[in-house]
């Protein structure tokens, strides 16, 4: 039962982070995409508060894929040449 119970916690950590990065991170994308498309004003450029809330939105998936690249690159120098980053 205890092994289990370890698997169900672990898989639904799994399943969390696959729908947050997975799905997550381009529905964001396309919601900042949405945001500059939506609520334009009589001159046809877009709302001052749909350009923030795409920049946000733009910002945050970029945080992720720059962390996600250093991520992956500190595991990298680290098992090739010893070198420690985090």
């Amino acid at each position: 039962m205890n092994l289990l119970t370890h698997t169900l916690d672990s898989l639904w950590q799994v399943v969390l982070v696959g729908l947050l990065l997975g799905a997550g991170l381009p529905s964001l994308f396309a919601l900042g995409i949405r945001a500059l498309d939506t609520g334009r004003g009589s001159d046809g450029s877009p709302a001052p508060l749909a350009v923030a809330g795409a920049v946000v939105c733009f910002a945050i998936v970029a945080l992720a894929v720059l962390a996600g690249i250093l991520l992956l690159a500190s595991d990298f120098l680290a098992g090739t040449f010893g070198i420690e980053i985090f």
